[in-house]
């Protein structure tokens, strides 16, 4: 483009040079007026290419400028010297013009880095600003989980003496029924809660006591930890007429998990689930055994799904869509499954509705001890009563 502009320049002088020599000396007007012309293409080459541009114009039209002198030879000094002036006044056309257009050149670099450096400086103080309003926001949330880890704490302990109660009334219940009875099962479940739920509060104790875990927990097969859900959901399903369908498939069935923690993990997210869906909803759950060993399950359902900005953070604490929700649930559920080597996500399924995917590591080699049976966790529960 620069090399085009120059030639149009070139030939513009060369242009006027030929105007001058083909015009008769007579037709003074003419003259006069291409000498005035001259000095456009000067004062452009000098604006587009600084100094050597302009001088390189200026002498070329004082070149193309001799034919016109050569009409005044013989006609007086003082004419011809006259008419020499305008070949100084080309080059110093062409040479200020050029210094001048140079400068502003100079200045509009300095302006245009002097931008850049604005720009990123911007660009990092905005960064800066999003990274001090996320650590406020972290800082928030992680005074919120310290009072509520307190909290959590003292209601931990309070709850221990009626939980007491509870599991003791809970072995009386189981006392009156006889195997076979079709009431057996609940005071069964029941107890089996009520011990779930006394290990959850040791943890909580354990953990504000800053002491270790109390060693391996209890596992059980994964279709026995969503036969124990499923019973525990009746009422809340057959309220919304809701379909739960858990089938893991036959491989995955047999996968040995954490039999409480999971039993949580299912509970939240099958619970946020049929608050999500409208009456007779569906949730499926299956798994898989993965070819590194690893299980996943899936739990999907057909409701309105999750909105898309929603799904990065529907896992922080206090996040909730629900009017009463403390946001804790799905929270919980995820530092659970983290704490058992595995991860979970939530994502929306092609066919509508959201979908929990969780993943678990492949089990240690050390033989699964299953859920214990009410007798069991009736009669470990009456060794600790006794210790």
């Amino acid at each position: 483009m620069s090399k085009l502009r120059f030639a149009l320049l070139v030939a513009a002088v060369l242009g006027i040079g030929a105007l001058h020599l083909f015009t008769p000396g007579y037709l003074l007007l003419y003259h006069d007026i291409y000498r005035r012309l001259t000095y456009f293409p000067i004062v452009l080459g000098a604006i587009w290419f600084g100094v050597r541009g302009g001088a390189a114009l200026a002498l070329l039209a004082s070149v193309a400028f001799i034919p016109h002198l050569m009409l005044y030879l013989g006609k007086g000094l003082d004419l011809y010297i006259s008419e020499l002036m305008e070949v100084g006044l080309y080059l110093a056309a062409g040479i200020v013009t050029g210094l001048i257009a140079g400068r502003e050149a100079k200045m509009r670099e300095k302006y245009r880095v002097t931008a850049e450096k604005l720009e990123r400086s911007y660009e990092k103080l905005h960064r800066e600003t999003a990274l001090l309003i996320e650590a406020e926001e972290q800082l928030s949330a992680s005074q919120r989980l310290s009072s509520l880890g307190k909290l959590a704490a003292s209601l931990a302990h309070e709850i221990k003496n009626p939980l007491g109660s509870i599991r003791g009334t809970a072995e009386i219940f189981l006392d009156e029924f006889p195997p076979g009875h079709p009431k057996r099962e609940f005071v069964a479940i029941l107890l089996k809660e009520t011990e779930r739920l006394n290990t959850t509060v040791e943890e909580i104790l354990t953990y504000s006591k800053g002491e270790a875990g109390a060693g391996r927990e209890e596992t059980a097969p994964l279709s026995a930890v969503l036969d124990q859900v499923t019973k525990l959901l009746e009422t809340h399903l057959r309220k919304k007429e809701i379909t739960l369908n858990a089938d893991p498939g036959e491989a995955a069935s047999s996968f040995p998990v954490p039999s409480a923690k999971m039993a949580q993990v299912f509970l939240n997210v099958v619970l946020n689930a049929i608050d999500a869906l409208p009456r007779e909803g569906r949730i499926d759950i299956s798994g898989r055994i993965e070819p590194d060993g690893s299980l996943r399950v899936e739990i999907a359902d057909n409701g309105p799904g999750v909105a898309p900005d929603r799904l990065e953070t529907i896992f922080d604490s206090f996040v909730s869509d629900k009017e009463e929700g403390t946001g804790l649930g799905l929270s919980i559920s995820r530092k659970i499954v983290e704490s058992c080597g595995g991860g979970i996500h939530c994502e929306n399924a092609e066919g509508g509705g959201a979908c929990f995917v969780l993943r678990l590591p492949p089990p240690a080699p050390i033989p699964a001890a299953g859920i214990a049976g009410p007798d069991q966790a009736r009669q470990s529960s009456r060794q600790q009563q006794s210790i």
